[in-house]
C-alpha cells in the first residue's frame, strides 16, 4: 500500500465526521449509517470523555463501525489510539500535539493515513516534516464537543499557513455547522470536520447533505 496522494486526501475531507458512542442520541452504528447515506467523506472513531466505552466494549464498537464504513467505501480513522488502529487494520490515525510524536507514529503505521492537529504555522511545518497527510486546525468556533479544546482562533491559522504557500490538505474543526461552514472553506481549508452538527442532528442524513452543499458552494 502506497501513501495517499494530496489530491486523494483532499477528496476525502469535505465532510469529515468524528464521533463516539457518547456523542450520539442514538447508537453510534445507526448514526454512522445515516451519515454515510447523507454523504460523509471520512469517519473518525473518537471514543473519549464522559461515559466513553473501554476495553472489549470499545474494541467491539470500533469493529462494528469500521465494518459499516468498509461496506460503504468510507475510510475509517482512529483517534489517538495507535494500537487500536493497528489491531483493526484501520485506514489511518489522527493525533494531537499531546500524543506520541508524529514522526514515531508515521514509523508505526507505515503508509496508513496520518492526520495531525496543529495550532500554528510552526506546528504545521513540523507535522509535514514528520509525515502528516493532512492537518486538523481548530477550534475555529466555540465548541462544547471537546472538553480539552484549545483557544478559539477562527480561520487565522489556516490563512497564515496558506499565505506561506503550504499546500498540504487541511480540515477545520470546532463549532462548525451549516451556517458557518463556508467561512472555513473560504479561509483556505479543504473540508470541515464536525461532531455534534451531525451526531445530534434530528435528521442525520439531511444534515450531512446540507453540510455538503455548504462546502461545495464555498469552494
Amino acid at each position: 500500500m502506497s501513501r495517499i496522494t494530496a489530491k486523494k486526501m483532499r477528496e476525502l475531507l469535505p465532510v469529515y465526521f468524528i464521533a463516539g458512542s457518547n456523542n450520539c442520541k442514538e447508537n453510534l452504528e445507526t448514526v454512522v449509517e445515516q451519515a454515510i447515506q447523507g454523504g460523509i467523506t471520512l469517519f473518525q472513531f473518537r471514543e473519549k470523555g464522559n461515559d466513553a466505552l473501554h476495553g472489549e466494549q470499545r474494541y467491539a464498537l470500533a469493529q462494528r463501525v469500521q465494518r459499516i464504513c468498509q461496506e460503504n467505501g468510507v475510510p475509517f480513522i482512529v483517534n489517538d489510539d495507535i494500537e487500536l488502529a493497528l489491531s483493526l487494520d484501520a485506514d489511518g490515525v489522527h493525533i494531537g500535539q499531546e500524543d506520541e510524536a508524529a514522526s514515531l507514529v508515521r514509523e508505526r503505521i507505515g503508509n496508513r493515513i496520518l492526520g495531525v492537529s496543529v495550532h500554528s504555522v510552526e506546528e504545521a511545518k513540523q507535522a509535514i516534516r514528520d509525515g502528516a497527510d493532512y492537518l486538523g486546525i481548530g477550534p475555529i468556533f466555540p465548541t462544547n464537543s471537546k472538553a480539552d479544546a484549545k483557544r478559539v482562533q477562527g480561520t487565522v491559522v489556516i490563512e497564515e499557513i496558506r499565505k506561506q504557500h503550504i499546500a498540504i490538505p487541511i480540515v477545520g474543526i470546532g463549532g462548525i455547522h451549516v451556517e458557518n461552514a463556508n467561512q472555513v472553506i473560504r479561509g483556505g481549508a479543504d473540508g470541515i470536520s464536525v461532531i455534534s452538527a451531525i451526531s445530534e442532528a434530528p435528521a442525520v442524513a439531511a444534515r450531512v447533505r446540507e453540510l455538503r452543499r455548504a462546502v461545495s458552494h464555498a469552494q
